[in-house]
């Protein structure tokens, strides 16, 4: 063997060892897991079937904590040529639908029971793709960080990321990118608007849309205290519970908290209902919502104390018996005295569920013309 042919055995055995020894590539938030193809329906029994390119997707994301966690979610693409530029993301976050697996958006949207398709639809018949993330522990193992709203904000900015990671997608890094979401969305949607600068600052957000949100769940907590819609109070501690190991609230609980809130665990959100008329005195021998460790926690959870750097659509019933105005309008008004360019609309809605009604379709709009580059006008 002559002195060249060893030369090049020697810097082909380096190289192949060199790939060896190399670390695998750290996961990161963002990352796709895996993505499968999938179809999406409007109506029960797969009728209907939505005329776009979807994948299922597993991806990383942040949990409350900084941990890194595995989320679940839907990516839709429609199927025709966008000719304005990169097509533009929308990270859609969706209202409360329940703890258990069963209840995930990725399997509404397959089995054609998902009302918040309709909203949906209304980005993808402009061209526009279509994130929607099911949560941290809704979709995968572990249970859902239900209201925990950092790692939904995590969720709602990672499953957009992901989205530009899916092979044959098409999807750009450079694409213009808006969120909305309403209830538990409208909590992750700001969440993602106040996140988005410090955790994905490389995503080209325009503007975010958030109704009938839930920003301070202390206040929202005591409105559902003994009220038709307690369930959706204790979900709330249940997943709050699952994203801080140390409020152990399990440890807290009367012998019938335990099995009640054990038996809500895989609940979808109509089945919440049979928790209706109780109070937090009825589960625990101890004021759980004003013990320190609950105080530091829902503090944290809190929207308003972060200014976000785009602008903002706000929307809230009137009437919503789940979510006060109040607690909307408060929150309007902390980011306009941070200096946010705040669009704010108090919506006739006689209840919570009419609000999202009303004011999805202005929401709607209001990013599209975020994201074609007109300027926005606040209210403040």
């Amino acid at each position: 063997m002559n002195s060249r042919v060893r030369v090049s055995m020697s810097a082909i055995l380096l190289s192949i060892m060199s790939l060896i020894a190399a670390p695998a590539h750290a996961a990161a938030a963002g990352d796709v897991v895996s993505a499968q193809p999938t179809s999406v329906y409007l109506l029960p029994g797969r009728l209907l079937e939505v005329p776009v390119n979807a994948w299922r997707l597993l991806y990383h994301s942040t949990s409350a904590t900084g941990a890194l966690n595995t989320v679940s979610g839907t990516l839709l693409v429609p199927k025709g040529r966008y000719l304005l530029g990169p097509r533009p993301i929308i990270g859609y976050a969706v209202g409360s639908h329940g703890l258990g697996d069963q209840c995930a958006p990725s399997v509404s949207m397959s089995q054609g029971r998902e009302a918040e398709l309709a909203l949906v639809s209304l980005f993808l018949l402009k061209g526009f793709a279509v994130a929607v993330t099911d949560y941290e522990g809704l979709g995968t193992p572990g249970p859902h960080t239900y209201m925990a709203g950092i790692s939904q904000g995590h969720a709602v900015l990672d499953s957009i990321r992901a989205a530009t990671r899916v092979s044959g997608a098409d999807l750009s890094t450079r694409a213009p990118v808006a969120v909305m979401g309403y209830s538990q969305g409208g909590a992750s949607a700001g969440w993602a608007a106040q996140l988005q600068p410090s955790y994905a600052p490389e995503l080209r957000l325009r503007g975010v849309a958030a109704g009938g949100v839930p920003a301070d769940l202390h206040a929202v907590a005591g409105n559902l205290d003994g009220g038709p819609d307690f369930g959706l109070a204790a979900a709330a501690g249940l997943g709050l519970d699952a994203a801080y190991p140390e409020l152990d609230l399990e440890a807290d609980l009367n012998d019938r908290g335990r099995a009640l809130l054990a038996d809500a665990a895989d609940d979808c959100v109509a089945d919440l209902g049979r928790l209706a008329g109780l109070r937090f005195s009825d589960l625990s021998p101890v004021d759980l919502m004003n013990q320190p460790k609950w105080l530091a926690r829902l503090a944290e959870n809190r929207l308003g104390a972060v200014a976000p750097r785009v602008p903002m659509f706000l929307y809230h019933g009137r009437g919503d018996q789940i979510i006060p105005i109040a607690v909307g309008s408060t929150l309007r008004s902390e980011y306009c005295r941070a200096g946010v360019n705040v669009r704010w609309t108090a919506l006739p809605a006689p209840d919570h569920v009419t609000g999202a009604i009303e004011g999805g379709p202005p929401a709607v709009e209001w990013l599209a013309l975020r994201i074609y580059g007109l300027p926005a006008f606040g209210n403040c």
